[in-house]
């Protein structure tokens, strides 16, 4: 019965991410008609729409600000859901009224043209409705299980990369996979891989079924490691100082939240125009485009879009970076095979994402199995992890401590979730 119930609840998320997702398809594609007329309304609907989605998100969920990745962490310190007296705690961060003002909010804000994903909120989605539906239930899998369960579907199903979810879960929601571990696994990997390239050429088990990887490759990806990681480290640090930090300008935003979201939106307008629209959205049409060799230098998202997407996310609106990041890493990609002659376009962004991404939120296995799955070219498997891991290390050198990791202090503590409660019940 208990199973079932799981199943039942992993199949309803699943149905509502798809729903979010293609609302959040549907969006961007309204944006992109309403800009394709009228040029000038882009900066303006960002100028407008940031503090906007910021005002209704302090309204109406204060939890459902930002990516929702680092509330589902948090949340899991509540344990199976009660206090020491036994009563059951109502938690904002993984409720459904969050959920809900997750997705419309989340939708509005890439109407406007704003630089996230849809992948961190789908996994606070996901995770809310695994635990409001399972809530009922008597012994079996805890609290803090379903939630990781919960978020592990919301990154499979966002990204369609079912092992992907599954590392995500142990490397960043569960806090269970050591750092040195990690490192250890994925060098032994690539050392023993580079040996086998070396010795017995490039061989498949069953048979070369496509392209494969030579020593450009791995050249490529120690270099692009370093660049996609230094630019991910900063990335990650200057937006956890924004978010979380003790300085002068977080101080001020605390103050003046709405205030901070519009000149968020005025920096985000100006990295549209700069970039000739390049930064509007989630990157997907622009990555795609890249990895098709449709653009001779990848400058222009690369900048772009890694301002825009910092903008957002430091204004504290409902949207992710995971998107956002592959697209930046996928120009960084491009502009590396436009510099470097021996570099092929197609690998050179991919692994560009990869880095990029693991630079930023420092995940390395679940960087390069989402690119894995994604592009299904196991011929860059070695290539991916190897990029990946010199991206983390070099990223720890400016954000020593994991992005997420780091913001979930925002959502943790007796008075931040009595902060949460009143809201709730105002």
């Amino acid at each position: 019965m208990r199973t079932a119930a799981v199943v039942a609840a992993a199949v309803a998320a699943g149905g509502v991410a798809v729903g979010f997702a293609k609302l959040c398809d549907a969006a961007m594609a309204l944006h992109g008609h309403l800009v394709a007329g009228l040029p000038w309304l882009g900066p303006v609907l960002l100028v407008v729409g940031m503090p906007l989605c910021v005002a209704l998100m302090r309204r109406l969920a204060p939890a459902a600000a930002g990516s929702g990745i680092p509330q589902v962490i948090a949340a899991g310190e509540i344990g199976r859901g009660r206090d020491r007296s036994g009563e059951k705690v109502h938690d904002e961060r993984v409720s459904i009224r969050t959920a809900l003002v997750k997705i419309f909010l989340a939708a509005l804000l890439l109407l406007c043209g704003g630089s996230i994903g849809r992948e961190g909120p789908t996994v606070q989605v996901v995770a809310a409705i695994m635990v409001f539906l399972t809530g009922w239930l008597r012994g079996g899998p805890g609290r803090r299980t379903l939630l990781i369960a919960g978020g592990a579907a919301g990154v499979s199903a966002a990204f369609n990369t079912p092992i992907a979810g599954i590392v995500f879960a142990v490397e960043e929601l569960a806090r269970g996979f050591d750092k040195r571990a990690n490192t250890v696994v994925i060098l032994a990997v690539v050392s023993a891989g580079v040996a086998a390239y070396a010795l017995g050429g490039n061989y498949a088990y069953f048979g070369d079924m496509s392209g494969f990887a030579g020593w450009t490759a791995w050249v490529s990806a120690a270099m692009i490691g370093v660049i996609s990681g230094l630019a991910g480290g900063l990335f990650s640090r200057l937006m956890a100082a924004l978010i979380v930090g003790d300085n002068p300008v977080r101080r001020w935003k605390s103050g003046h939240p709405i205030r901070f979201a519009l000149i968020c939106g005025i920096v985000a307008a100006g990295a549209a125009i700069l970039s000739g629209g390049a930064t509007y959205g989630a990157g997907y049409d622009q990555a795609k485009s890249l990895l098709f060799g449709h653009f001779a230098s990848g400058w222009g998202l690369a900048a772009g879009k890694w301002v825009a997407t910092l903008a957002a996310a430091a204004s504290d609106a409902p949207g992710g970076i995971f998107a956002p990041s592959l697209a930046t890493g996928a120009g960084l990609g491009a502009l590396f095979a436009h510099l470097a002659p021996w570099a092929g376009g197609r690998e050179a962004v991919t692994l560009g994402m990869a880095g990029y991404l693991a630079g930023v939120v420092q995940a390395p296995l679940t960087s390069a199995i989402i690119l894995m799955e994604m592009t299904r070219d196991p011929g860059l498997v070695g290539p991916l992890l190897l990029c990946s891991l010199i991206a983390r290390r070099c990223s720890e050198a400016i954000a020593p401590t994991p992005l997420y990791h780091v913001l979930t202090r925002a959502w943790t503590g007796p008075r931040r979730r009595a902060a949460l409660a009143k809201s709730a019940r105002a």
